[in-house]
Parts: C-alpha cells; structure tokens; sequence
C-alpha cells in the first residue's frame, strides 16, 4: 500500500445539476485502502499484446495485454487493457510446475486450473476452507516464458543476415513498417548509407558467420522470420527457394533446441518450407527468444487455450513476506509467465457493489492531509450558504486508511462549527469511532447516515468484497450508531437475481437489519455499468455458469434489470419490508425498490438529514452504489 500525502486546496467539490439529493461533496481520500487480496512478483513476466513480455512491476495503466474468455467450450486468449495497477506487501508462496515454471504470489491469488480457477493455498476444513492448489492439480496455459533477446552488435547483425534472401540483392519488407524501422536502425547504427558502396556494406556486416554465437543466431531468425516467416493457426512456417538460407535457418533452430520439418511446396517450385512443431508453447518461445520486429505475425487472439503441456503442481512453498504486484483487467485475468491467472476481485466488484473504481484505488490512495484544516477555511467563506454536504460519494471516507489519518473528526467538526446539515454513507466500520463527535453533531445541524449492506451470505461475500467488513460487522455498525441516538439508513445493494433475491434471503436479511435498529431500507437490484457489467460478466461464468443465460435474458445490452424483474423484485420485498416494521413514514412502501431512473427508488429513511427532502436514487451518478 503506498499513501501519497498532499496538501488539497480545496476539499469542497460541487455537482452542479444532478438529480442527488446534494450539491456538495467531500472526499478526502483519492482510492481506498480496502485490502486487495490477489498480487504476484513484480519480476513475473506478464504477456503483452505485441507478443512480448514486460515485467508485472513495470505495467501501467493503459497497456495492451494478453487475458482470455470464455467462447463455447474453449477459452480462447483475448487482447484487454490494464485499467489499474498497484503495489502491497504480503506473505508470498513459490508455485513450481512439473515443467519448471515457477510463479511467485500470495496464498490468495488464484490461477486457471483444469478444474477451474484455485487460489494458492487453502484448507480443506473450518473457515479456511477454500477450493485451492494441490499436488497433482494442472494450471492452464503454455508454461514459463523465456527470456528476451539483449540487443548487442551480433545480434543486429543478424538480423540484417536475416533480411538477405539473395546474396545479390539486400531488401528491406515494405510491407511492414516495424521490420522497415528496425533494420533501417540497424543500419543506421553502424553508418551504413544508401548509394554508392550500399551494398558492399551490407555484404560486410551481413556475412554469414562460420561459428556464429547465440546473439548472431537469435538476431537472424529474427530478420528471417520478418522477411520470409508467417504464422497462421498456430502454425509457423518460414519458406525460402535459397538452399543456404533453409540450411541456416535450420542449424540455428537446432541450436536452441526447436523441434521442425522441412517441406517441400507443391503448389511453388523449388520452395522449401522450415516448419515449427510444438504448438503455441514452441511459436511463443520462438518469439520470445529471438523477437521479431513484425508484431502482426505475433499475435495469438482468439487462439483455444490447450491442457496438453506439463503443467502440473509439484510444490507451493511459503517465502516470506515481500513486495507483491497486481492489475485489474477488462477480461479480469491475465497471462503470468504463461500459466491464466485471475486478477484482483476488489477491482471490479467495488464498481458495482459500492466502492469507487479509480485506478489507483487500492493501491496508490492520495490522502489530503490537511482536509479539515481546507474545509473549515472554505466553510468560513460569506458566500457559503450551508447546503448539504455529502461524504462517501466517490470513495468511502471510513476506509482502513481514516484509521492512520484520523482525517474525519477534522471534518466532523468543520461542518458543525459552519452548521452546514451533511450525511455520511460507508461500509467502513471505523465509523463507531466517530459516533460521539457526530452525536454532538446532530444536536447543531442535521446529520444522515447510511451503511451498505449487500448480502448475508459468507461464502459469497468473500467472493465479491474480499477484505471488507464483513456483514455482521457492517449490522453491529447499524446497531451503534442507533444506541448513539443517530438515524442510520441501510442500503441493500445490490440485489443479484437468483443469487441473493430468495423470499427466505431477503427475509433473513431484513429481519437482522430490523433487528440492528435501522430507520429505513431501500432494496436495490444489481446495476451493470459499463466496467463492473464486464467484470460480473467474467465472474458469473465462472462461478455460475448456469446463470449466464439468465442475466443475458434479465439485462440484454443494458445496464439495467427488466421492470418485469422489477415489479417481481417489488412485489416480494414490500410485504416483507412490513413484516419486520420497515415501512417508510409518509410515502409508499414501493418507494423501498428501485432502480436508476426509476421514480419509486429512494434513499432510505435517516441516510439524509431532516432537512433534505428523500429523493430517488440515481446509482449513475453516486458511485458507491
């Protein structure tokens, strides 16, 4: 976890012309330091889109890479984009494959096994138990990724060896500029000019070698394969009707160790074809050890991810605790030193459950440490005309990280010395810290609070909110601030058809928040925006296969359920919201359900202060839903 400490200018953010039921905002934190379980070694080679590698620590936000999907019965590799990245420290375990590949992670990460996706480690009883790695257990992918070619003197001479297919003429592919630019860096590196003499020089520095080194050879498949190379289902070939090049090109295969045939064509007289056996394991480390230029002949999209390599466990061993890395992708996995494996799960689902999504969310969280002190100077100011103020729109303000900055009480206090009404919605259980200051609070000003409760299942709480309070906690939350004589509004958001929408489920978990004092409810179904609908997508093949046509059928292309799902949904919650003395005062008991858009959906009852009339939800705009 790394905190970037700034001092803010101004803390106070305006939303001008939305449908909230506020027009100010706070947040002093940029991300939230709610624990990120997934995370790797930054030294783990991770597969790009161009079909190179780049080291895990290295990405950024915004790179191409390699993830897969789920198409029929096959799941096929898929270029997405890196949307975060960051860094923790974390107890890690090495995982050694029967091939030799070895991947560093923590005990949490999960990898893509051919009996689905397992986390490191585990027990097989008690509270721990967890579907995890086994001896025995076969990961899915290619295996270890090899290194990278250095790019020395040798080297670029053999790639422009390469590029010679007739010892009396020297072409550079005009076909693809990235061969086009590198050979004509090459040349330009050893001063090589076009005009009288080109030639000659050419010949000089591309003379075949009689004891060429591993530099020279890989540097010479490399131009080979951009001028005479392709790669077509996973099959890679290299043609030529020049004897002394076939031969050349076939010593050097040998020498790392390539298995291939040489075919004749039938179709073209006198060409011979070099052909690669092994598959996409063989064609990645083909890649990977002589990297050629063109990185069309590289890419692999769409190719079916195969069992057939050695992959599998043979020891998970502890390490130590030590920098760990990881990202969150728009296929929510990725290709770690050749084995699938998951990314953080905190990523996506805080964008649909109730947390903001940045993209240094969890990982780089920019705390304004002078945010009370920015506040009450801003509050102070004539033109102020105390508005509600609203904390926890964007990111939650009772995140772990408050209980290191303590930048809260700050707040608290500037809000109520300006008598400005203000309401607070979290997840974070931290917030009983703060319920003396915010019953003194509540005798000067209006004052709301809501607390997001999702689910009261274990199991699937862990799966979709690792690391956060757990939903008892979340009810004791309620409880507290009702005994600290404070509303306390619940959100049940959201809602996930045939998961968490039973009569008994909802039942169960209405009955606990009446039971924990809350004076109000708004039920709220599941709400696909763009990012988390991707995300759940993954998620719910996954882990419910079964259920994929289902939400096709409940949400088409769109984020929102079908009002007939709704009216359902309507019709099963409000005898029950009722039954447990939930019932707004006032208005509608169908005012409970909604979703956006809708007119019915509003905030529930104590989330808002007194004098803020309850609007309807607008989860568009207010990210924490």
């Amino acid at each position: 976890m790394v905190f970037h400490e700034v001092r803010a200018k101004s803390v106070l953010n305006g939303v001008p012309g939305s449908s909230l039921p506020f027009s100010w905002t706070v947040n002093p934190y940029r991300g939230c330091s709610h624990a990120c379980t997934y995370c790797m070694a930054g030294d783990t080679p991770i597969l790009m889109a161009d079909g190179r590698t780049k080291p895990l620590a290295e990405l950024r936000a915004g790179d191409r890479i390699y993830g897969t999907e789920l198409v029929g019965n096959y799941r096929r590799y898929k270029i997405t984009t890196v949307l975060a990245h960051w860094e923790t420290r974390k107890v890690a375990h090495r995982l050694t494959l029967e091939d030799g590949t070895s991947v560093v992670a923590s005990g949490d990460h999960r990898f893509l096994t051919d009996r689905g996706w397992k986390h490191v480690t585990g027990e097989t009883s008690g509270t721990g138990r967890r579907p995890h790695l086994t001896t025995g257990n076969k990961l899915m992918g290619t295996g270890a990724f090899v290194e990278q070619p250095t790019v020395t003197d040798d080297y670029r001479r053999g790639y422009l060896r390469g590029m010679v297919d007739d010892e009396n003429e020297f072409r550079i592919p005009l076909a693809d500029i990235e061969a086009m630019d590198r050979t004509q860096e090459y040349l330009d590196y050893f001063g090589v000019r076009e005009g009288r003499g080109f030639l000659h020089q050419v010949r000089e520095l591309a003379h075949w070698q009689i004891a060429p080194n591993p530099d020279w050879l890989k540097g010479f498949l490399a131009g080979a394969f951009d001028y005479l190379g392709t790669c077509s289902r996973s099959i890679l070939r290299l043609s030529s009707r020049n004897a002394t090049v076939i031969e050349a090109i076939s010593l050097a295969l040998k020498h790392f160790h390539f298995d291939f045939a040489i075919e004749e064509l039938r179709r073209r007289r006198g060409v011979r074809v070099v052909r690669l056996r092994g598959g996409l394991r063989e064609n990645l480390r083909f890649f990977h050890t002589v990297d050629p230029a063109i990185t069309r002949k590289r890419d692999i999209d769409g190719v079916a991810i195969k069992s057939r390599q050695p992959l599998g466990v043979v020891s998970v061993e502890p390490v130590g605790e030590m920098a760990l890395y990881d990202i969150t992708t728009g296929t929510g996995d990725f290709i770690a030193n050749g084995v699938v494996s998951h990314n953080c799960f905190a990523r996506k689902t805080h964008s649909y459950l109730d947390l903001d999504t940045g993209r240094d969310f969890d990982g780089q969280v920019i705390v304004k440490v002078n945010a009370g002190e920015v506040l009450s100077r801003q509050l102070r100011s004539p033109r102020w005309k105390q508005e509600h103020v609203a904390l926890g729109t964007n990111t939650d303000p009772y995140q772990r990280a408050e209980g290191r900055y303590a930048l809260m009480p700050g707040i608290i206090e500037a809000l109520t010395a300006s008598r400005t009404p203000f309401s607070i919605l979290t997840k974070g259980t931290l917030l009983a810290r703060d319920l003396p200051l915010l019953a003194a609070a509540a005798e000067v000003v209006p004052v709301g609070i809501a607390v997001s409760l999702a689910l009261m299942d274990r199991d699937l709480h862990k799966s979709l909110e690792p690391g956060t309070p757990t939903p008892a906690a979340r009810l004791e939350l309620v409880r507290k601030v009702r005994e600290a004589g404070l509303p306390c509004g619940v959100f049940v958001a959201p809602v996930l058809p045939e998961l968490t929408d039973s009569v008994e489920q909802l039942d169960f978990l209405l009955e606990q928040i009446a039971a924990a004092g809350a004076t109000g409810v708004t039920v709220l179904p599941l709400h696909l925006r763009p990012g988390a609908r991707e995300w759940f997508a993954a998620w719910l093949r996954r882990e419910h296969p079964d259920l994929v046509e289902t939400y096709r059928y409940l949400y088409g292309n769109g984020s929102y359920v079908d009002r007939r799902y709704r009216a359902r949904l309507a019709a099963r919650v409000t005898p029950l919201i009722e039954k447990h003395g939930l019932a707004p005062r006032g208005r509608s008991t169908d005012a409970v359900t909604g979703v956006p858009g809708d007119d019915d959906g509003v905030w529930p009852e104590g989330s808002l202060p007194v004098s803020v009339p309850a609007q309807r939800v607008d989860q568009e705009q207010l990210t924490l839903l």
